[in-house]
């Protein structure tokens, strides 16, 4: 039941007050609804909040209106079907306690902050029994909103103290004149080290190295003997170890996990259906080693669905290795997720597991978790169902492999298979296209980026790899057994880990619909958006000088994809319910599926346990924050290396993009390399620039013209910091009128002297 509002009138919202609605019926104040809300944040969407307030009827229709209102002022936004204050924090959260108040109790901040940069205080209640936590610690806590304007904005009861970092730390080992070593620390923080000769480890002079300190000595600099050797600080392996240990990725298996991977024993086809004469296969990018997806597809042979398709597809069986409580499960909760650097791979699961016993090698059998889906000729899904098999995968393909076999160029692998294996794939593929084309999932043109690195770790050259129907179908394939897990694991009422994704809030509507007004285009007010009227405003600019822009500032209205136990389904792909099903090896959460399936249909041994269902929130928080560290870190490891690659290219032009702008100037991204450095705004020129946050651009007062968000700039390289993956550009393009208008000049003028007015001195002179 829900806590009620505090005050005089503790537990019972309509006690006391005169206010009345429709038939003489309470209605809360303002106050009363924002003050529930905070107080209430597990109970706190519409229908809990008109429960609590024991609204009927036309006051449902008011309390409707209200809480409209209050998002469009910004005091309240929506997450998850649920409405809070912004900035607030979800009830299960990973923290970082920073430091102790005046009575000695710890302090803490979210891990991640949100994405306007909210980092509220968090005081921690002390724990009853269990280790302590402490100052440097990171903890998974259950939150509690303080409803007060002083002071920390929560407190939180700890669930879980995360282990601490390893001891080994990054430096740079130096020779120094008189022979002796150093090791010069990466991070700010870390003091300087000294190694003596005999545990050097083979380091030379300049290289990249790992070392763990020894016992700080009375006097002069604490000692470290090398433990590894990375090489030069500029190669990827050495980059992405940076990003390692800055976010404190776990990159080194334990070794009672590594006894225990040791000891598993390959599964048997006993209490399995037998599915290894199905020539299912596996289509992965040239380079992959690990295959934890394999595809079939034939007509249906049912009268009553003419034109149908039967789209199956098996899923390495993790679970029957990984089982719950064991040191390797603890250890893949731990990591969340495998994490992606241009040349290595930090797996969630050892090789043994990754690369083996679960990755679908070509003719060699494998257990797996299969699902066997039904289209309509409409590509509506009529029925499905689930199966716990032994199959033998027919043939390994890559992408470019099987789309060349398709478009007429078979090779000897794809040859045999063309006609009973590749075109009803192709013909499969096309059914489900029709629904997705039915569904409209938003259709964002964001190309993405892949680096080539040459033997010595350094960049070669980056690329944009082309966009198959092979991609498209694996992914459609993939989307579809995802939905069936969810729905298959709902109706049989299992609690499970959905992946959701919420839909753009109200606030950020109103910015997408003020930019679009500034460059011509319109925007109907009225509810929620849906991913169809995104396509629709994309086709519009298609083509256009408009197109970059309004594709940025789309991708930038959503919000961020997560994990949670709570279904509120997932806007990008226009979708009810979905769960992540199809990479187990990679990903924790969909180890979480299997189990729950294996469970719910009685699949046999590796279930969901009752511990696991009871903790289910806890792990999607974990997992969501492993899942945003490895971003981060695959994203500075690319930063990094891109830099320490346009190094030697200090004063040439490029031919640059507007990324971001802000009233400090203009960030600006390389398309030929995927990366993006910074045009302070004094450099601009003469002009006094004025940043107008609604056309995302900065304009000179007295010209009029300026730079925009997506405009295409030639820019010169001035500054690189390779180990920050920091560059600095000045601008050579002139500015420019504002993109997409007709607005005269005067207009603009007057626009920007009422900028000017409401933002102060914003802008900057050179």
């Amino acid at each position: 039941m829900a806590r009620g509002i505090s005050g005089r009138n503790h537990g019972d919202p309509r006690a006391g007050d005169t206010r009345r609605g429709t038939k003489d019926q309470y209605r809360p104040s303002r106050d009363e609804i924002l003050r529930y809300i905070a107080e209430n944040p597990d109970s706190s969407g519409k229908r809990e909040i008109a429960k609590a307030f024991a609204l009927r009827g036309d006051d449902r229709v008011w309390l409707k209106d209200m809480l409209r209102d209050l998002e469009d002022e910004g005091l309240l936004e929506k997450k998850r079907k649920r409405l809070s204050r912004p900035g607030n924090l979800p009830t299960i959260a990973v923290l970082d306690i920073f430091a102790r108040d005046e009575d000695g109790g710890l302090l803490a901040r979210p891990a991640e902050q949100d994405e306007n940069g909210n980092s509220p205080t968090v005081a921690i209640k002390p724990p009853r029994g269990g280790p302590a936590p402490g100052i440097g610690d990171r903890v998974l806590a259950k939150t509690f909103s303080t409803g007060k304007e002083e002071g920390p904005a929560y407190t939180a009861r700890i669930i879980k103290i995360f282990e601490k970092r390893a001891q080994a730390v990054l430096g740079i080992f130096r020779t120094l004149s008189d022979g002796t070593f150093r090791i010069e620390p990466v991070e700010r923080r870390q003091p300087e080290l000294i190694v003596d000769k005999e545990f050097r480890n083979g380091a030379n002079n300049g290289d990249l190295v790992e070392v763990e300190p020894s016992r700080t000595p009375r006097y002069g600099l604490p000692k470290a003997k090398v433990i590894s050797v990375l090489g030069s600080p500029l190669n990827e392996k050495a980059v992405s170890m940076i990003a390692i240990h800055a976010h404190d990725i776990p990159h080194i298996f334990p070794a009672d996990v590594l006894t225990e991977v040791q000891a598993l024993k390959e599964v048997r086809t006993e209490g399995r259906e037998d599915w290894r004469t199905l020539p299912l296969v596996t289509i992965d990018p040239a380079d992959a080693k690990d295959h934890d997806d394999a595809v079939f597809a034939e007509p249906d042979s049912d009268e009553k669905n003419p034109g149908g398709v039967i789209v199956t597809v098996a899923i390495a069986d993790v679970a029957a290795y990984v089982t719950p409580a064991s040191a390797l499960d603890r250890e893949a909760l731990k990591r969340g997720n495998s994490v992606y650097f241009p040349d290595r791979v930090v797996p969630m699961l050892p090789e043994r597991i990754s690369n083996d016993l679960c990755s679908l090698r070509e003719g060699e059998e494998r257990p797996a978790m299969a699902v066997r889906m039904t289209f309509s000729a409409e590509g509506r899904k009529v029925r499905h169902s689930f199966h716990r098999v032994m199959m033998k995968s027919a043939a390994k393909l890559a992408y470019p492999q099987a789309q060349a076999a398709i478009d007429g160029t078979p090779d000897d692998k794809t040859g045999p298979l063309l006609d009973t294996v590749l075109k009803p794939l192709w013909e499969a593929y096309a059914v489900l296209k029709r629904g997705r084309e039915h569904r409209q999932p938003l259709e964002l043109d964001l190309p993405e980026r892949k680096i080539i690195l040459k033997e010595d770790g350094t960049v070669d050259r980056v690329i944009v790899p082309e966009r198959l129907d092979a991609h498209k179908l694996i992914e459609e394939f993939m989307i579809q057994a995802n939905v069936s897990a969810a729905e298959t694991l709902e109706g049989k009422k299992q609690p499970l880990i959905y992946r959701t994704h919420d839909g753009p809030s109200l606030a950020k509507q109103e910015a997408l619909r003020e930019f679009l007004q500034s460059i011509g285009l319109s925007l109907a007010r009225g509810a929620q958006m849906r991913p169809s009227q995104f396509n629709g405003l994309l086709e519009q600019v298609r083509g256009t000088d408009n197109d970059a822009l309004v594709n940025e500032v789309v991708l930038r209205t959503q919000s961020q994809a997560i994990y949670t136990q709570d279904n509120i389904g997932h806007f990008g792909l226009n979708l009810k319910r979905y769960a992540h099903f199809t990479s187990p090896i990679r990903r924790y959460a969909d180890l979480i599926v299997h189990r729950a399936l294996i469970g719910a249909l009685g699949l046999g041994q590796g279930g969901l346990t009752r511990d696991e269902e009871s903790q289910l929130a806890e792990i999607a928080a974990l997992i969501s924050t492993a899942e945003r560290r490895a971003m981060a870190a695959e994203r500075e490891t690319v930063d990094r290396l891109i830099a320490a690659h346009l190094a030697e290219h200090i004063n040439e032009s490029f031919q640059a993009r507007i990324s971001g702008v802000t009233k400090a100037g203009l960030f600006v991204q390389l398309p030929q390399f995927g990366a993006d450095g910074f045009i302070p705004v004094s450099s601009l020129g003469g002009d006094y620039y004025i940043y107008d946050e609604t056309a995302r651009s900065l304009f000179g007062e007295r010209s009029g013209k300026g730079y925009q968000l997506a405009d295409n700039v030639e820019v010169r390289l001035v500054d690189v910091a390779p180990m920050a993956g920091a560059m600095r550009f000045e601008m050579l393009s002139e500015p420019k009128p504002l993109s997409g208008s007709t607005r005269s000049y005067h207009k603009a003028k007057g626009r920007i002297r009422a900028l000017k007015n409401r933002s102060g001195s914003r802008g900057r002179r050179r």
